[in-house]
């Protein structure tokens, strides 16, 4: 049955392909930007999901702020990191209470290929998506008995704002280490979430890779 999804980081071009897929499923769909949630407050947090009731909760929200660690200000990675983990850890421990309350739910937390390869000048950036690896696996087995459903996914390298800066030369580099030749699409990933929840309901603590990349 359908429930009530929020994606954070719902401006974004995948938050926006996953807030469509769900609403052609006839699904509640809150996809709020960071004007409406900024994961990185917990005022916001407390704010936003007060009185809510969440069945499908997807942490998309994310920023980058490369540069290699002997370069990058303490500002930059408590950015990165205040935004992809620590905001990921504060909407989950938001709608959680309500979960165990229904014994019925399940969080996605949007990870990163560069949390298990991270490639030069992505310390700050790989550190938080590997961070949400462990936050979700831990989520699984503390939410779990109550029913309550944690999974990572790795979407892949996606044409997005977060990868519209890089070269035509990185695009290529990035391109030729996919074993298929191709790149995913945050349509395709929309979709997979959406398989997921609605297919997948013994599916817990588990960590999906969505591209060709290899180690």
């Amino acid at each position: 049955m359908p429930g009530r999804i929020i994606i954070t980081g719902g401006k974004g071009a995948l938050g926006q392909a996953i807030a469509d897929e769900f609403a052609k499923a006839s699904w509640a769909v809150d996809s709020p930007g960071r004007s409406e949630l900024d994961v990185s407050c917990p005022q916001s947090v407390a704010s936003y999901f007060l009185g809510r009731e969440v069945d499908l909760l997807v942490c998309a929200a994310g920023i980058t702020r490369d540069a290699p660690l002997l370069t990058l200000s303490e500002q930059n990675w408590d950015k990165v990191c205040q935004t992809n983990l620590s905001g990921s850890a504060r909407c989950a421990k938001a709608v959680a209470a309500g979960m165990l309350r229904r014994r019925k739910g399940h969080i996605v937390l949007i990870s990163s290929y560069s949390a298990l390869h991270p490639p030069i000048g992505q310390a700050a950036y790989a550190a938080s998506k590997a961070g949400l690896i462990g936050l979700g696996l831990s989520l699984a087995r503390e939410l779990g008995p109550a029913g309550i459903r944690s999974n990572i996914v790795l979407p892949g390298f996606l044409a997005t704002k977060m990868t519209e800066g890089l070269s035509a030369e990185r695009q290529r580099a990035v391109l030729e280490t996919h074993l298929l030749g191709g790149f995913n699409t945050p349509d395709r990933v929309a979709r997979f979430v959406r398989f997921l929840e609605e297919d997948l309901p013994q599916t817990s603590g588990q960590v999906f890779s969505l591209d060709s990349r290899v180690a």
